[in-house]
């Protein structure tokens, strides 16, 4: 029997890895659910959907904002689905810390929404519901600590805050209505098609043109902050893997294979660019709390049940610029 899958955010950046990582590997047919605002965009999914004619078969778009629910014209174009991956989200912090309500619509009533589309319709085709959640939950990590999946929640900003209130939202319908549900804390992704705004193209961008990078740093500009970054083709691989091996009512922690500074990270992507990078350590978070310095989380639990990203980072940075300078449409002006 054909499986479907429903993948809300299917237009994002990391939602349309996911599809076509989908595409690649399984013969599911794929429901990309969108409201197409900023963070969603079209032109990545056709860019992904024309490479094979065979796929354009396999994918459907369904536009819905998911602050409401799901209505009967919505369900039917949708139709029969076996696994549901939510990765729509409201995901940008400045925004999140000047409309707060905003996040709380998108990402809890939101999330709400589609929980319930599942528990009422879906009662007897439903395999797994993913929850695509944040290392951001967990606030920012001491140095040498690596939070596991079970640890404690101290969101910094109100994006984090909406995503754990969603995310906790999740395990509590697994519990409540029996759901087969799991969720996935993931740390910085980059990859092709990313916005021109986020870190990794614009260093790309200005390290090709000669500008100024400003990094992110603790409060007397000495150490830049750090993260776990890892390619979206690699987040792809785990939410595939949990597909087959994810066990209901668990967490799961997916982060890059080292961890790394971003002053570290300009001059590597400078270096992979034959190019000196021109930058300059500032403190973000004492003007403007939210921006916390540094995210950690253990990946220990993916690697233990056999799952760990395929390539290092400068691997896939390498992969990444060649492809960003040779596509500069999406590089922004």
């Amino acid at each position: 029997m054909e499986k479907t899958v429903l993948i809300t955010g299917g237009a994002g950046f990391i939602g349309h890895h996911l599809i076509e990582e989908l595409l690649k590997k399984t013969d599911y047919n794929l429901v990309s659910l969108d409201r197409l605002d900023t963070s969603g965009n079209l032109n990545r999914l056709a860019e992904v959907i024309q490479q094979r004619e065979e796929w354009k078969k396999r994918v459907k778009i369904v536009w819905h904002d998911l602050k409401a629910p799901l209505n009967e014209m919505v369900r039917k174009k949708i139709g029969t689905v076996n696994h549901v991956l939510h990765l729509a989200a409201g995901s940008h912090v400045d925004r999140s810390i000047e409309y707060p309500m905003e996040f709380v619509m998108d990402n809890v009533v939101g999330t709400v929404n589609l929980l319930d589309y599942a528990r009422e319709h879906l009662k007897n085709t439903l395999e797994l519901f993913l929850y695509f959640s944040t290392d951001e939950v967990f606030g920012p990590a001491p140095e040498g600590v690596f939070y596991k999946e079970d640890d404690r929640y101290r969101s910094g900003n109100p994006y984090a805050a909406a995503k754990a209130g969603a995310e906790e939202l999740c395990i509590a319908y697994e519990n409540t209505y029996n759901m087969p549900i799991v969720v996935t804390h993931t740390m910085n992704v980059f990859g092709l098609r990313q916005h021109p705004e986020k870190f990794i193209p614009m260093i790309i961008k200005r390290v090709r043109d000669g500008e100024k990078i400003f990094v992110h740093a603790n409060s007397d500009c000495t150490k830049a902050g750090s993260r776990h970054y890892i390619h979206a083709t690699d987040v792809s691989s785990a939410v595939l893997f949990l597909l087959e091996n994810g066990t209901t009512g668990e967490k799961y922690n997916v982060a890059g294979l080292q961890e790394t500074d971003n002053e570290e990270l300009v001059n590597l992507i400078a270096d992979i660019m034959g190019k000196k990078a021109n930058y300059e350590l500032i403190d973000f978070h004492s003007s403007r709390p939210g921006h916390d310095l540094r995210y950690a989380l253990s990946s220990e639990k993916m690697k233990n049940i056999g799952w760990t990203p395929e390539k290092p980072l400068r691997e896939r940075l390498k992969e990444v610029v060649a492809w960003s300078l040779e596509n500069d449409r999406w590089l922004g002006d």
